[in-house]
């Protein structure tokens, strides 16, 4: 037989044999967690320091609702206005706190469950800028590059939840803003969406939206489709008050709820990576003792969001070796209570796609992916250190964030996968592995094969027109736009909203008659 037809014969294998397993080699929920950054010693020193901060000194600027809750269930206000919580309490909060829950896709093939270390990718930002598709230089970003954003992602196996990653800056009084962010999310992407409510009195109208999607408040609490992301202190130590009452409301209307602490190292948190821990730790509990006596049954995600400052300039700095194990070490403390976690990785301070982005993207995605967080914001389509996005990017990172969740299903070292009768049989026989069934059975399900990286023969790159992946990245960007209008939310619900709502983003901007 001529090498040719052995080629074509082998080809021919490869593709039957790729139909053998449709298994696909990474999915929504990886279990990561191999990744402890800090020693069981360790975690139980920030531990114990969080529960004495909390006891000590506690948080000021506490509302009346939670001083009134808060003291009914043991705490008590210090003579300078600090709310304390004592750590019975807080471990109260912990033991009792949701788990496994689900995050509600509007269709059900895209629910997320959030338990144990399942790792899932997000987006995420509200940055107030976007690296533009075509001029490639910064401008103010729209209501239309935050729906634009949504269907992107819409598209995307390895960016598992949509967080509102722009703030539509075309949108001025606040009540406009929040709902048609909320729709602009809703209508882009039928995955779970993520964002949050500028002011209390909003919190009505975003839930009224919600349950008319859904058809109805029992379906939308049944299985709620967004999250409200609260940023409920402000550090250190602070509470900020209009956002606990956003996320008391939100919690009374059935919005699952993010619980964030982002103090800056070094210029509101402690500039130490163990210090700036321990008080964004301090910080998201006192947020979860707070959910847990509105509602004990909140589903309410812990999420310490701790950041990084250059400290020679006192600007944001999301790219560092800092920024990523202080990640880590926050997603290691929601492991070690089991606690639904997210956390923030992949801001990179890059200003377009480049080395310095893939390299820092990938350091800090990496490092809270393997340390078991079950949401990971800003990992995809963030840069320049949360003032900018690229759409770009979205399609370039769903290829980084595979092969990301590769490394986190390991090396399943079991029997079969070890392969040991395959060894002996080959070096028994042709001496190689290409025409083994075995290699062919798992050509699907144990490689993860990138869609804009390239991994062709220089020569066939180049005479491909040798471009770059962001060039092949911005011409996929285009093709979705051009052709991905999403139809989840039937005509009907839409026309009704409309009605209902002032919604600001035209039905033509969605690919849809007027």
């Amino acid at each position: 037989m001529s090498k040719t037809n052995r080629r074509r014969g082998r080809k021919e294998r490869l593709m039957q044999g790729s139909e053998v397993d449709p298994s696909p080699p990474v999915w929504p929920g990886v279990v990561g967690g191999r990744l402890k950054p800090l020693s069981p010693e360790e975690e139980t020193r920030v531990e114990e320091a969080a529960l004495t901060i909390l006891e000590d000194l506690g948080l000021s600027q506490a509302i009346p609702s939670m001083i009134e809750k808060v003291t009914a269930a043991g705490g008590s206000m210090t003579a300078d206005g600090r709310l304390l919580f004592p750590r019975d309490l807080v471990k109260w909060a912990i033991d009792g706190a949701q788990r496994g829950f689900s995050l509600c896709g509007q269709r059900p093939e895209n629910d997320l469950i959030i338990e144990a270390a399942r790792v899932h990718m997000s987006t995420g930002g509200a940055a107030p800028g976007v690296f533009d598709l075509d001029t490639h230089e910064y401008r103010e970003s729209s209501l239309q590059d935050l729906y634009d954003a949504a269907r992107i992602v819409d598209t995307m196996d390895n960016i598992h939840h949509f967080s509102r990653s722009v703030v539509a800056r075309d949108i001025e009084d606040n009540s406009l803003l929040d709902i048609n962010t909320a729709y602009a999310c809703l209508a882009g992407t039928s995955k779970h969406v993520s964002t949050s409510i500028t002011e209390p009195q909003n919190v009505a109208e975003i839930a009224a939206l919600c349950y008319s999607i859904a058809d109805g408040e029992a379906a939308f609490r049944a299985r709620p489709f967004l999250t409200v992301m609260v940023c409920h202190v402000v550090p250190p130590m602070r509470f900020a008050e209009e956002a606990c009452e956003v996320l008391e409301l939100a919690i009374e209307a059935g919005f699952p709820v993010q619980l964030i602490s982002a103090g800056q190292a070094g210029a509101t948190s402690p500039a130490t990576i163990a210090g700036s821990l321990v008080q964004a730790v301090a910080e998201t509990l006192a947020g979860l003792v707070f959910a847990r006596l509105v509602d004990p049954e909140a589903k309410a995600i812990f999420a310490p969001k701790p950041l990084v400052a250059d400290l020679r300039t006192g600007s944001m700095s999301g790219g560092g070796g800092e920024q990523a194990i202080l990640m880590a070490g926050a997603a290691q403390m929601g492991r070690r209570w089991n606690l639904p976690t997210s956390s923030i990785a992949g801001i990179t301070d890059s200003k377009r796609l480049d080395a310095q982005y893939g390299a820092e993207k990938a350091l800090a995605v990496t490092m809270a992916a393997h340390a078991g967080s079950n949401l990971i914001t800003q990992a995809a389509g963030m840069m320049s250190s949360l003032l900018g996005v690229s759409h770009a990017a979205y399609v370039s990172d769903n290829d980084l964030l595979g092969n990301i969740l590769r490394t986190i299903r390991g090396i399943e070292a079991t029997p079969d996968n070890i392969a040991a009768d395959v060894i002996a049989e080959v070096c028994r026989g042709e001496g190689h592995y290409l025409g083994e069934q075995h290699t062919f059975s798992r050509m699907k399900s144990d490689y993860f094969y990138p869609e804009i990286g390239d991994r062709r023969a220089p020569a066939d790159w180049q005479d491909d027109g040798a471009l770059r992946v962001g060039d092949v990245a911005r011409e996929k960007t285009r093709e979705i736009l051009s052709t991905n209008f999403p139809d989840h939310l039937p005509d009907a619900v839409d026309q009704t909203l409309r009605q209902r709502f002032d919604i600001r983003l035209t039905r033509a901007q969605m690919g849809r008659s007027e």
